[in-house]
């Protein structure tokens, strides 16, 4: 693997698959499917609880049943308890697109017409089927469901409009029903009995008794499409939802066999799947949108309201930036919205809101959608003035006028940044100074003009007179970006023209031409290097003080869609539709690592520590996120993919961060457990005399220097209460413990106490011959066991720490003259060499300097005797020559600290 390793993608919430509803206890849990994953949110407050592993295959169908998940995916059906993958069900030979349980069976069914029963009763044992049912040859297969009292029994719609009446027990089709002369959609049975309503192709719902093969009513939505999901409501009232391929959830009376109420716009696409909890007012629904949502009826007029949700970009992002110190990511996206996403928490992301869309789309009898501004090309912000004014400015496509964004309170500015150009054509790019108070706005036709970002007014447009027309550029402006200190302004036009203006006075200061098409930069503020992507593939680094090309990069084979700079400005990231990804390292001028995925990469940002890596991709509504592996291993393999001829293929992030390549943070979900699990494997080829840390919590090896006050303040206040008398006629004997004994029953005599005594010390000897302490540390022969030892006993809690070291403490009673040859002694002994190791090399070194004291105050007797009185010396000298070491360095940076605090600059 290169420097950057797939983590996990986010902003998946579900996808075009039917969800599963559970309840347990008295919690309710939605199953969902994200493309090769499942996940399972609480419906209490939709936060994510379990995620499944990644599976080679997109899901196709999904059912649930207490702790265990079945999942089709391709011809096969993954079994999961909990997270865990427990079985493979594989006997069907085309896809399987449904999945049914109830009872004590799974059924499923495939595109062919093959229904495969499946025993299940809790255990993964079952891998055959015990029957098969064969479907019609002019049947294909549209739903399934279970009527209500119907003892094994199924009904299956068809795409020919007919549906089936089965018996699975005796695999028999028992009743056909004609249909409506529509390909049946969706079919869902109601809280009456013998009642289910059938969804068609052509907008119908039919409610029809299968007992007597009657329809009872009918209904048709007012929009085209075909009704994809049906639930009825089941705390009394008579009602029916119905959701079509429009996004439209249409709510029907049964009783008044009308229309009662429309949820308009609850969905951007068309409705997967709708349901309704038992016995409550409360519809969950979920769209191919990428959104969950839930609806409560308790308004006075019997209409439902929005009560939580989860969603994402319901289209592929545009642009993507880190904000927030690297723990949020903003993400504009071809659906129209700007949302800020958060690496750490899901339940965290949010849409920024567009002030009123919805009463808006209410007003004007329009769609939600519509209402909304364009998709956003291009975006700049500035933390720094986050809790004064709008700190984020957007361009829109095809729109003349820039947008500000107050992110403290996640809504849209009050201002609007219109270009004040005769010639009013869309804003294209847009940057905002370092200090926050100024937005610059780059047009189609070449215009440049400040803004003032608290007041929203205009402070003067950039012209370049020697152009012949009152403008910045003759063409397109591609780029713009300011210093740090507002000296300068950096602007580039698509001719390829770079001007450099003074940010005061707006007058231009330098120009050069970079002899090619430019179609994007991007400047670092604190090193003045600008990047820029020519039509010809190749990255230029220019040196904005020098005017001159300082780097010239080649390798890209398609175009460049994306670049960005490291926040310490010596790695160039670049990524193109080819479907590479290069880091060029602008020091040494060169490529120091390229991969290549499946899915070309849109757009790209480093977070500031350089820890994470965000992309986006053609066609995927996901953030990707990876992990920079070689930050923190301690060593470099550069040199092994320093050429463009070595491009590493990896597979793409994965939401259960899993599969591909990153078979290595699988077990993780936090970056920093990967960081300290990769660092280890290379932990000897740090840099030379560099002491270091454990990175272990300081209440964990501060707890082994004060177990004794540890101990003395968890002893218990109220002293043992006193045992509640015997009857007077029973003789009694008191206990340590407390408890009150019968005589009859105590009965402790010399031989007895002896063979007590013999058990306690033949379970000790069996307990250090098992211990893994012991194992580990009998082990220690080279640095690699040394590691190996280390990782087991920073993972130990103070206490059992504590309680392992004095496993190694000497009996009295033994014979001084045998007392040279106790397996303790040899395990203390190998303990002192390991102090020495770790010592001397400055391993892990408050921790270990914690263990030593711990070690010592146990066995400082035992450390006397002439056997390891030369080691205990020899650790001394140890300490004692690194200690000095360190001691210098402390008294080298409190003086220069002193000096610097006491001077006057």
């Amino acid at each position: 693997m290169g420097i950057f390793e797939p983590y996990r993608a986010i902003g998946y919430i579900t996808s075009g698959i039917p969800f599963s509803v559970q309840r347990l206890g008295t919690e309710t849990f939605v199953t969902v499917s994200v493309g090769k994953a499942w996940q399972i949110y609480n419906c209490a407050k939709l936060n994510l609880v379990l995620a499944g592993p990644q599976l080679p295959k997109k899901i196709r169908a999904l059912a649930s049943h207490r702790e265990y998940t079945f999942a089709a995916f391709g011809t096969d059906i993954g079994v999961f308890k909990r997270a865990h993958q427990v079985a493979t069900w594989s006997r069907h030979e085309e896809k399987v697109n449904f999945l049914l349980f109830f009872g004590e069976h799974v059924l499923s069914l495939d595109v062919k017409g093959n229904v495969f029963i499946w025993p299940f009763k809790g255990t993964e044992d079952s891998l055959v089927p015990v029957g098969h049912i064969q479907l019609e040859e002019k049947f294909s297969p549209s739903c399934i469901m279970h009527p209500d009292t119907y003892l094994n029994k199924v009904i299956i719609g068809s795409q020919e409009g007919s549906l089936q009446l089965w018996n699975i027990s005796t695999k028999k089709k028992l009743y056909e029903f004609k249909g409506w002369d529509s390909p049946v959609h969706s079919c869902v049975a109601s809280p009456a009995l013998d009642v289910i309503a059938v969804g068609c192709s052509d907008g119908t719902i039919h409610v029809h008794n299968v007992r007597y093969d009657e329809e009872l009513v009918s209904f048709t939505h007012s929009s085209r499409g075909a009704v994809t999901a049906l639930s009825f409501r089941t705390d009394g009232q008579p009602l029916l939802a119905s959701g079509g391929s429009s996004g439209i959830i249409s709510i029907w009376n049964l009783e008044k066999r009308r229309l009662q109420s429309v949820i308009r716009d609850a969905h951007d696409n068309s409705i997967i799947s709708l349901h309704f909890f038992v016995n409550e007012p409360v519809l969950i629904s979920s769209a191919a949108d990428n959104s969950i949502k839930m609806w409560i009826f308790d308004t006075t007029d019997g209409d439902a309201r929005l009560l939580r949700f989860r969603s994402g970009h319901s289209a592929p992002p545009l642009c993507i930036r880190f904000y927030g110190k690297g723990r949020h990511i903003l993400s504009a996206g071809q659906d129209r919205a700007f949302r800020l996403f958060s690496v750490i928490k899901d339940q965290q992301s949010r849409e920024l809101s567009q002030r009123h869309i919805t009463k808006r789309a209410k007003i004007l009898g329009a769609k939600e959608e519509e209402i909304k501004l364009k998709p956003v090309i291009a975006f700049d912000f500035a933390e720094i003035r986050e809790r004064d004014w709008c700190n984020v400015v957007t361009c829109h496509m095809d729109t003349t006028m820039a947008y500000v964004w107050r992110l403290q309170n996640y809504v849209l500015g009050e201002h609007i940044l219109t270009p004040s150009a005769d010639n009013q054509t869309p804003v294209k790019v847009c940057a905002i100074s370092a200090c926050g108070n100024f937005a610059i706005l780059g047009t189609e036709d070449g215009w440049i003009e400040r803004f003032n970002l608290q007041s929203g007014l205009s402070r003067g447009c950039y012209v370049d007179s020697s152009e012949g027309k009152n403008k910045a550029h003759q063409a397109e402006v591609v780029g713009v970006a300011c210093d740090a200190t507002n000296n300068v302004l950096i602007s580039g036009g698509y001719h390829g023209d770079i001007k450099v203006w003074d940010f005061k006075g707006r007058e231009l200061k330098s120009r050069w031409e970079i002899g090619h098409c430019v179609n994007k930069f991007v400047f670092h503020r604190t090193n003045g290097l600008l990047a820029a992507v020519a039509d010809d593939m190749i990255l230029r680094l220019f040196d904005v003080v020098a005017l001159r090309m300082v780097r010239k990069f080649e390798g890209h084979t398609d175009r460049i869609t994306d670049l960005c700079f490291s926040e310490d400005g010596k790695w160039l990231l670049s990524s193109s539709m080819d479907g590479s990804l290069r880091i060029w390292d602008v020091i040494l001028a060169r490529q120091i690592d390229a991969i290549r995925v499946d899915v070309p990469i849109t757009a790209l940002s480093l977070s500031p520590a350089m820890d994470i890596l965000a992309t986006s991709h053609v066609d995927q509504n996901g953030v990707y996120l990876w992990v920079n592996q070689d930050m923190f291993s301690g060593s470099s393999h550069r040199n092994l993919y320093a050429s463009g001829e070595n491009v590493w293929s990896v597979q793409m992030p994965s939401v259960s961060a899993k599969g591909g390549e990153a078979e290595s943070v699988h077990t993780s979900s936090d970056p920093g457990q990967i960081r300290n699990k990769r660092s280890a494997s290379h932990f000897e080829s740090r840099l030379p005399n560099l002491v270091t840390l454990s990175l272990l919590p300081k209440s964990q090896w501060q707890s082994l220097t004060n177990l004794d006050i540890i101990k003395i303040r968890n002893k218990p206040i109220e002293p043992p209460k006193k045992p509640e008398k015997a009857p007077f006629f029973l003789p009694t004997t008191p206990s340590l413990s407390g408890e009150v004994l019968f005589k009859s029953d105590v009965v402790v005599t010399d031989e007895v106490k002896e063979a007590k005594s013999n058990e306690l010390k033949t379970s000790k000897q069996k307990s250090d011959l098992s211990s893994p302490f012991l194992r580990l540390l009998n082990s220690c022969s080279d640095t690699q066991n040394y590691s190996a030892f280390t990782d087991y006993i920073k993972g130990l809690p103070p206490s059992t720490l504590d309680v392992e070291l004095r496993m190694l403490q000497i009996i009295d009673d033994v014979d001084m003259e045998k007392l040279d040859q106790m397996p303790e002694l040899h395990s203390i002994a190998l303990l002192l060499d390991y102090f020495i190791h770790e010592v001397s090399n400055m391993n892990n070194y408050e921790f270990i300097q914690a263990v030593i004291r711990l070690f010592l105050k146990i066995h400082g007797e035992s450390v006397r005797r002439p056997v390891l009185q030369e080691k205990a010396k020899k650790l001394l000298e140890v300490q004692s020559l690194v200690w000095q070491r360190i001691n210098k360095i402390f008294q080298s940076v409190g003086c220069m600290v002193t000096f610097l605090s006491n001077s006057q600059l």
